[in-house]
């Protein structure tokens, strides 16, 4: 007569199995959370640290202005499925530190309300993590009547302390850039 193992008897194995299946189902239950989580936690990756260009947001200036000049420039591009037309605003030159506001300007240019947002970079990446903005339209989805122009401000200053990255010594000017696109929002 024979005998089976006790560790390869139907019930163990039956255990074994589910125990691997349960493991198995919790890496793609992980795998899945993560997918779901890798965008905002990249997002605060990228505020923290200023990379990819990501810029930082203060309430006001508390280090003040400095001598050293920083010229910025500003630029937009419009995903082709947005219909607005967005003039980017004038470069100025200031002083790293003044408070400055400039607008872009957007004009909706169908018959139906359109809902669109902005994301930004600034170039050089380096001094992303110095771009600070106080006010921007960029922070929420903004509607567009038919036809409708409007001003859209940015408030904004360069941080003193990019003076005292010498990595970016020979930096005369920073490139602010948007690219629209259409909003998922009711309005779209």
């Amino acid at each position: 007569m024979t005998t089976i193992a006790p560790e390869n008897t139907p019930n163990t194995a039956g255990k074994r199995n589910r125990r691997v299946g349960v493991m198995l189902a919790g890496m793609a239950a992980g795998m899945v959370g993560l997918a779901f989580a890798s965008v905002p936690l990249y997002q605060l990756f990228c505020q923290v640290t200023g990379y990819g260009g990501t810029t930082q947001t203060a309430d006001a200036n508390p280090k003040g202005v400095i001598a050293r000049e920083m010229k910025v420039l500003f630029d937009v591009n419009v995903e082709s499925s947005l219909p607005w037309t967005v003039r980017p605003a004038a470069p100025i030159t200031d002083k790293i530190g003044q408070v400055d506001t400039v607008n872009y300007v957007a004009t909706n240019n169908s018959d139906k309300p359109i809902t669109g947002q902005a994301i930004f970079n600034v170039v050089p990446e380096k001094a992303g993590v110095y771009f600070n903005k106080i006010e921007c339209f960029c922070f929420t989805e903004q509607t567009l009547q038919p036809g409708e122009t409007v001003d859209m401000p940015i408030v904004f200053f360069v941080d003193p302390d990019l003076d005292e990255n010498h990595e970016l010594n020979t930096i005369k000017e920073i490139t602010l850039s948007y690219t629209f696109y259409a909003s998922d929002s009711e309005g779209s």
